[in-house]
């Protein structure tokens, strides 16, 4: 049987969320985003001068004395230091942003995650539809299992397109969202130790964990067959379908 062959898509401009080859579509944040933050910072570091300048003439206000402090500094230093300053913080923070955030590549064949520096390589054939859940991307398996599930600050259209433009299943909404249950502790009919990691899981979401603690629980869940969703800082579970004979 013959099969007619899916036309890659046409290589466009780099634009400020993705770029489009023969083979591999890249969203991630735009390149110019470290250069803004640093110009953000040059603006606020000038603006606090001014403010700085505003309170010494008051009788009483709040964080006088450090005012009066800057205050001090002669011209022209005072405002260089404050522009100075302010755009050393703003490169830091847009790094910090690029470090956080998610990029996407997407081939025919593979799907690339990275974030904090860590890549996940997913293969097309073990994926099923692809969605994103509010602020994050979610890469279901074949047996309705997440195989990916990510926090994503990308444009929506352009994810979309990265996914639809390779062929793979893109839908609007989880199509399994109606089968998640509100976690309580102790739920009964969970694989063994679920209840355990949703436990320290929430504990980390609530009070002593990081970001990182709470991604890792999340893969430890997912690799016992459970999906996680957070809504509230709440937690919802769903096993996934059991496969079909065959598949």
């Amino acid at each position: 049987m013959s099969m007619r062959k899916r036309p890659k898509p046409a290589p466009v401009a780099d634009t400020a969320h993705g770029t489009h080859g023969a083979d591999v579509t890249v969203v991630a944040q735009p390149v110019w985003l470290v250069p803004a933050f640093a110009a953000a910072g040059a603006l606020v570091g000038w603006l606090v001068k001014l403010l700085a300048n505003w309170l010494v003439t008051l009788r009483w206000a709040p964080m006088k004395g450090p005012a009066e402090l800057l205050n001090s500094i002669p011209e022209p230093w005072l405002t260089l230091l404050g522009v100075v300053v302010g755009v050393l913080l703003g490169v830091l923070l847009g790094f910090i942003t690029l470090y956080e955030s998610l990029t996407v590549r997407v081939s025919d064949t593979h799907v690339t995650l990275t974030i904090h520096d860590e890549s996940r390589d997913l293969r097309r054939a073990d994926l099923g539809p692809v969605f994103l859940d509010g602020k994050t991307l979610v890469l279901l398996g074949l047996h309705t299992e997440e195989a990916a599930r990510e926090p994503c600050d990308l444009d929506r259209a352009d994810v979309a397109a990265a996914f639809t433009g390779h062929g793979y299943a893109w839908v609007a909404e989880d199509p399994h969202k109606a089968d998640f249950h509100l976690w309580v502790p102790d739920t009964p009919g969970l694989p063994v130790g679920a209840n355990a990691l949703l436990s320290a899981r929430a504990h980390a979401m609530r009070k002593t964990g990081t970001a990182e603690d709470v991604r890792a629980l999340r893969d430890e869940l997912n690799g016992l067959g459970l999906a996680v969703r957070d809504e509230d800082k709440r937690q919802y579970w769903r096993l996934p379908a059991p496969p079909r004979q065959g598949v």
